[in-house]
């Protein structure tokens, strides 16, 4: 188990079992992988508790403060009651007419730009609420190399099997096919039926997902093919249509149905015996790695490369009316030349000489580098920090010093996964130097200075540390190579696989969090609701002042700052308190103080935390 995997979507694991429902997303993966079909969806997408959980999965998102046509964002939905919201919901779902989608164009590197969709926020909760659904069902069905867009894949992943295919199964010739504007030609009739086929069979969510497809952009009109980029829904709907791609590829060598019965490798499973068998037939030899719609076709030879080529084009046509770009759609020997993937250039290049049967044989084996745009980019936005730091003012120095070193973080995390990628760091922090060393009063590390942890054990030993207002700041040389194994298959929807990611980090009782749910405060908004569970699970079910375990039924949700001084119910404003504690907050008479002290024999530190709380309230310090 990889430690990209323990991370990547852990919370929301979390969430599915506290709003009750991940049973119920267990069954409809099972029941599709049985090739089960669907009729009563609907029921399911409307519950109460499943549109509460699409609230929590898209609040934390950067996009849920986007404003759709109607200048809305999350915070309409948020200022509602859990009633409230729950009930505007299913009526909507009732008779559903979406809204207009705004459209945004986003500049891309070349200097064209691509077009995003976004539709109203009450819109992508009912996308969300779908989503939840529709996914468990669809996961069963996906292909297993197609890594974009889905639960605990990434594209390490993607890059990880395409260098298993070069260096493994020895596969030295890849297709390279972009098809051209691949979200805006999606044709609607065609994914209709992909839903259908593979089990999707409520007619009336089949009509609500027909009407988010047509629904009509602003300025634009009523689409007659595409799914707009930015609704929650796409990402799922652009796997769908190319599945079926997956699944034919698949068919033509990996999974080919073959009359005759091959014995399989005892060793690991394998059809290696039917693989050699059809070494001698007419079929080509092909292996598909697929990241929505960017993908790679891995094959043997020039010849099968270019059959490979010339049919996928062919049926991309035929099947999914869909056209390739014959600019960017290529065939690539890896020993000659570099092939792009996900941000990383994939080569083959000759190793020293390995005994085989007592021959020597020419070994081969990938080297892989930042590509060249990914690489400007970064010298580009590291630079745009760099500046943000030298004019930022007061606290604001800390702030932008904490977004380049968490930007430092996030390109070393993903493009480590590059075998040079330290060398490929080296020449993006030359290139920046001067620019760090004039604009920036930078010191080097002093004697017994202290950093956060991450920090010290993951850049503590490099010399090109560097401190700014006493602030490390990160260097973007230092920085090693991390070999990415392969996706191990594990599914969110398998007990035992959920059990294998995040066991170790259960520490609120689910019964608590299912109670909260439950009995949410009447005349609170639901941001509020939503707001107290989280802290309860982050303070570990504790007080935040007296540090006692808390029975779920007496918790107190106190607003630092109260509603009548300007306060709101988000997540920064409350913090979970014990009765008696909330009680001493606000208390005023001298009598009912002393009562509480002497209840609570609070030490001097305690104190402390209770005057900070009755500050932000306006009432004294006691002393």
């Amino acid at each position: 188990m990889t430690k990209t995997t323990i991370n990547l979507k852990k919370q929301r694991l979390r969430n599915n079992e506290y709003y009750n429902i991940q049973k119920t997303l267990d069954k409809l993966y099972q029941q599709s992988q049985n090739g089960n079909t669907f009729r009563g969806l609907m029921k399911i997408i409307t519950q109460r508790d499943n549109i509460l959980l699409a609230y929590r999965n898209i609040k934390r998102n950067k996009g849920s403060q986007t404003q759709g046509v109607d200048a809305k964002n999350i915070a309409f939905l948020g200022e509602m009651t859990t009633d409230e919201l729950v009930i505007f919901i299913q009526k909507k779902l009732k008779n559903y007419f979406p809204k207009k989608v705004r459209r945004v164009e986003i500049p891309k590197p070349n200097g064209k730009t691509r077009p995003l969709g976004i539709p109203t926020i009450e819109d992508r909760l009912i996308q969300q609420c779908i989503l939840q659904i529709m996914e468990p069902i669809c996961e069963a069905k996906f292909y297993k190399h197609s890594y974009g867009f889905r639960p605990l894949r990434s594209a390490k992943h993607a890059i990880a099997r395409s260098c298993f295919l070069i260096n493994n199964v020895k596969l030295h010739y890849v297709v390279d096919v972009d098809i051209k504007g691949f979200f805006d030609n999606i044709d609607h009739g065609k994914l209709l039926k992909q839903l259908w086929t593979i089990g999707i069979q409520d007619k009336s969510l089949l009509k609500v997902i027909s009407k988010m497809l047509k629904a009509e952009i602003d300025g634009i009109g009523i689409p007659k093919k595409g799914t707009p980029q930015g609704g929650i829904l796409s990402p799922l709907l652009a796997n769908i249509a190319l599945n079926e791609l997956d699944w034919w590829l698949d068919s033509q060598w990996y999974n080919f149905k073959s009359r005759y019965n091959y014995a399989t490798d005892a060793r690991d499973g394998s059809k290696s015996h039917m693989y050699t068998a059809l070494k001698n037939t007419n079929l080509k030899e092909m292996y598909i790695v697929r990241y929505a719609d960017d993908f790679k076709i891995f094959c043997r030879n020039y010849t099968d490369a270019k059959k490979a080529f010339i049919a996928v084009k062919d049926w991309l046509k035929t099947r999914l009316k869909l056209e390739i770009s014959t600019e960017k759609s290529k065939i690539t020997n890896l020993k000659k030349n570099y092939s792009e993937f996900l941000g990383i250039k994939l080569k083959v290049v000759k190793k020293k000489k390995i005994m085989i049967k007592k021959r020597l044989v020419n070994r081969y084996l990938t080297r892989s580098h930042i590509a060249d745009k990914a690489k400007l980019k970064i010298l580009k936005q590291s630079k745009e920090l760099i500046k943000k730091i030298q004019h930022a003012k007061g606290k604001e120095v800390f702030s932008s010093i904490d977004k380049y070193n968490a930007y430092v973080i996030g390109i070393h995390n993903y493009y480590s996964i590059a075998s040079n990628c330290s060398q490929d760091f080296s020449e993006i922090a030359f290139l920046s130097h001067s620019l760090r060393e004039n604009r920036l009063d930078l010191r080097r590390k002093k004697y017994g200075e202290k950093l956060p942890r991450y920090f010290y054990l993951k850049y503590g030993k490099s010399k090109r540390l560097r401190f700014v207002n006493g602030k490390a700041l990160l260097p973007i040389s230092y920085v090693k190579f991390s070999r990415q194994a392969g996706f191990n298959g594990i599914s969110i929807y398998v007990e035992k696989d959920r059990l294998v990611i995040h066991n170790k980090q259960k520490s609120v009782s689910k019964d608590a969090i299912r109670y909260l749910l439950k009995h949410p405060s009447p005349e609170r908004s639901v941001e509020f609701n939503d707001n107290r569970i989280s802290l309860f699970v982050a303070q570990y079910g504790k007080c935040a002042v007296t540090g006692n375990k808390l029975d779920v039924t007496e918790i107190n949700c106190h607003h630092k700052i109260p509603i009548f001084l300007g306060g709101d119910d988000k997540y920064k404003n409350l913090i979970i308190v014990e009765e008696n504690v909330h009680k001493l907050i606000h208390a005023q008479n001298c009598e009912t103080i002393s009562k509480y002290l002497k209840i609570l024999n609070l030490d001097c530190k305690k104190i402390e935390k209770i005057n900070l709380l009755r500050k932000q309230v306006q009432l004294p310090a006691i002393l």
